[in-house]
């Protein structure tokens, strides 16, 4: 994000505290706390963006080269559509010079120039109808998908890396030669079963924490590029 974010003065805004409430959780006080003081949400109204984690995507993209136009793209868990709204703009989907299908078992508001469908991907019939409305393999597939937290760290990294393998799972159905696949994971590296797996399908293996990424967050991304089909 630019530094001239908040305005021309270049001062630091003033962190906005809220009051809690007599009804209201502690942890939703510490949410909104979060909400009205993180500079990439201001952004995110400002531009436009579904959700805060588009910059996420951005970042990725910056460092890791995913989008460019003409590309073929599935975003798994897609609600509520930054990531899709990200991707669909970086290859002139609207345009039709490439495609962004997105997925989530959430209604997901329409996406200019992408197929929003609402469904969960490990579903045969849902799949299928992804592939269909690629056209031909993808160059692509995201997974920003994370499971309701428990607050039981260990139990939260399990659920998460069930995920990533189901997403994983799907990609090495869809992916062209040379494709890529980028996932969320937690702090502590991804699950030994599934990187070992990552690299034997792809030639590319990294972790990488976008700095739109809160510290306080476990998340982390897993980037595999250089997909081996048949691998």
């Amino acid at each position: 994000m630019k530094s001239g974010a908040h305005g021309g003065s270049g001062a630091r805004p003033l962190a906005i505290r809220v009051k809690s409430a007599r009804r209201r959780k502690p942890s939703s006080t510490e949410w909104l706390n979060r909400q009205l003081n993180d500079p990439f949400v201001a952004e995110a109204r400002r531009l436009n963006y579904r959700s805060r984690a588009a910059f996420k995507l951005i970042q990725l993209d910056e460092r890791f080269h995913l989008l460019a136009p003409g590309r073929r793209i599935v975003d798994l868990g897609c609600a509520p559509g930054g990531w899709t709204q990200i991707a669909a703009a970086h290859v002139n989907a609207a345009e039709g010079k490439g495609k962004v299908v997105g997925i989530d078992l959430l209604p997901t508001d329409p996406v200019p120039g992408a197929l929003v469908l609402t469904g969960d991907f490990r579903d045969p019939a849902a799949a299928d109808r992804i592939r269909d409305a690629l056209g031909g393999p993808a160059d692509l597939v995201l997974s920003d998908m994370a499971a309701p937290a428990t607050g039981h760290a260990a139990t939260d990294h399990l659920r998460i890396i069930a995920l990533a393998e189901d997403a994983f799972a799907f990609a090495e159905t869809v992916l062209r030669p040379g494709g890529t696949f980028v996932a969320k994971v937690f702090q502590g590296g991804t699950e030994g079963n599934l990187l070992a797996a990552l690299k034997r399908a792809f030639t590319e293996v990294r972790h990488a924490k976008p700095a739109a990424s809160r510290a306080e967050s476990a998340e982390t991304y897993v980037v595999a590029k250089g997909f081996r089909a048949g691998a």
